[in-house]
Parts: C-alpha cells; structure tokens; sequence
C-alpha cells in the first residue's frame, strides 16, 4: 500500500477536517491522574465529562492497563475519548496479553489462551485486583480491545504528510498481509486465537507490531530486570543499519552481559532484522522503557514510553504535518511518585 492511507482505517475515527494536529501518547500503564495532567497541558479541557480539543485528536499507542495504580480510571478516560471522536487507541501488548489471558480455550474449559502461569499471572495481576468489583466492566473492556486497530497510518489535513503509529515496531510486509486478509488495521478473535499458535502468521504479526524483534540470549543464559523479571530474551533496534554487536542492536533499560554485548551479530539474529529507513514516513512507538529527555531516535523515528509508571515521564508528540521530527515538539509530564 505504500504511503496511501486507508480509508477504512481513519474515518472510523476521524472527522475529517476536524483535527489540525494531533498529539501521539505514550504508554500509560494505568497513571491515569499524569494522563490528566498531560492532556490539560496540551490545551485538552473536559466537555460533557471527557477530554476534548477544538482543534487536535490524541493518539493512545497502547499499553494503558497493567502496572499503575488508576489503570479502571485511566481506561475509562481514553475509551470515552475515543468514543467521542476525541483520539484513537491502537492496542498494545498488554492489551492483547491482557485478552488472551482472560479468553478460554474452550467455552467452560479452565485453561485460556494465555497460560495462567506465575509470571503471566504477575503482570496482569494489578488490572485484575483495580477491577475485581466490577466484573462486567472488565468484559466490556476486553471486548472492545477485539475492536482496536494494532497499527494506524494517517494523512495530515494540512500538509498531507503520512506518518505511521504503532506500538512496537512497523513491518510492512507483514502489515500489508494484514490488511490484505482484514481489509484495515483491525483484528477479531479469530486472529486472537490464531496469535497463540507458535509459528502462525498471526502469532508472527503481533508478536512483531505489538512486541517487537527480541533476539534470544545463548542457550542457559537470563536476564532479571530491577523489577524482578526474568528474561531469556532482549529487545532490539529496527533501525539500526550499522549495528555489529549485539550491545548496538540493544533497545532496553537492563544492559546485556558483556560477554553477549561485544559479540558479534550471528547470521542467524542478522536474517531476523529489520531496517526502518529514513526516507520513510514519520513512525512513533511506544513500548521500549525509555529514560533521559525525550527525542526522536532518528529524523522520522521517536518512541514515546519514557516510563511513566516506574516515576518517568508521561510522553506526548504533538505532529503537526511535518517530514522530519522535530526534538522541540515533545511534550512532557512527571508521574509523582
């Protein structure tokens, strides 16, 4: 499809010439007080109880449950948004962990898509407990997660310009198969369903838009992060043309051992690259953990979690139309701790 917007895609949420700009947003992870204050710096008021701007539409890139002490809050305040015509919410990770592992295998079978093992289990736990005396809130949610896009590609009224969101990382060939067997940008539970079977290209495609390239470290070897996860695998960089080692190709906060950083990239990890170039539309991403100011990653490229809910920063872009990013136009809040 190259650079050409989906129509089924954006007029599902968009009225057309009603946003100027629009204002990209980070992960949430249930800060929802931050989120307010984010969006009242942004020049967003509450109207009839939701958040609204006159001119610009925000942008959720996912990843707004788990973790954080307002995730019921928080959840409530970006569904009315975009219930309004006030933003767009495309699903990230967690959303989908979050589906998976509340979803039977079969009707009435205590076994679901997502194992209920302790790590698993430890993630989504914070979510369960914030909704636990409001169960059929939480179902309503989980459905309307089914009808979230996982990616969006738009065209700005103004300039025309194209630029891209996602939740982890942009690949095209496997987007355009997407929308060739969906139509737009959207899943349903037949994909969900599909996305737990190892080796599926629907397992392929979230696994790669929602969770990006993980590489895997060498056989015996783990990772334990700060907050006590145990990882055998780590996130890279899909932009990184000139990496040689595996400590250039790393995109997370916990370091590699040496002993893996300095070594040099196997043909094998080389083949599962994947290279955003620079003369692509803008893209922005959520996902990556990121600390320090925020600024594009590359001309076209920025990640906007900056880890609110580990006392970071809640991350906006404010996109105006423009080709190349510019560091002057994020716009932050600290989460209080």
């Amino acid at each position: 499809m190259g650079n050409q917007v989906s129509t089924t895609e954006s007029s599902r949420w968009v009225t057309p010439g009603a946003a100027y700009g629009y204002d990209l947003i980070g992960d949430v992870h249930g800060c929802a007080q931050t989120l307010e204050r984010l969006l009242q710096q942004l020049g967003y008021k509450k109207q009839r109880g939701t958040y609204f701007h006159p001119k610009r539409q925000a942008i959720f890139l996912g990843d707004v449950v788990d973790r954080g002490p307002r995730i019921r809050e928080a959840l409530h305040l970006v569904r009315d948004m975009v219930e309004r015509g006030n933003a767009l919410m495309i699903l990230g990770n967690h959303e989908v962990n979050a589906i998976t592992y509340c979803t039977p295998v079969l009707p009435g079978v205590c076994e679901y898509l997502r194992p209920h093992i302790p790590a698993n289990t430890r993630q989504i736990a914070e979510t369960l407990e914030q909704f636990a005396r409001y169960p059929q809130e939480w179902a309503d949610f989980l459905n309307w997660f089914v009808e979230l896009p996982l990616f969006a590609e738009l065209s700005h009224p103004l300039t025309g310009q194209v630029f891209r969101a996602v939740h982890a990382c942009w690949d095209q060939v496997l987007i355009d198969r997407h929308r060739l067997a969906y139509g737009s940008a959207h899943i349903d539970m037949e994909f969900l369903r599909a996305s737990v079977i190892p080796g599926s290209e629907a397992a392929l495609t979230k696994q790669r838009l929602t969770g990006g390239i993980d590489l895997s470290l060498p056989e015996g070897m783990v990772m334990t992060s700060p907050d006590g996860y145990t990882r055998r695998a780590f996130r890279t960089k899909f932009w990184a043309t000139a990496a040689h080692t595996y400590g250039e190709l790393l995109f997370q906060p916990d370091p590699l051992p040496d002993a893996v950083a300095d070594a040099p990239i196997s043909p094998e990890h080389r083949a599962q690259m994947l290279y955003y170039a620079s003369d692509l539309p803008p893209l922005f991403v959520g996902h990556y953990w990121l600390k320090g100011r925020p600024e594009p990653l590359t001309p076209n490229l920025a990640c906007l979690d900056y880890s609110a809910v580990k006392y970071g920063r809640l991350v906006a872009y404010r996109m105006d139309g423009e080709a190349q990013l510019d560091a002057n136009k994020f716009s932050w809040v600290y989460v209080d701790p």
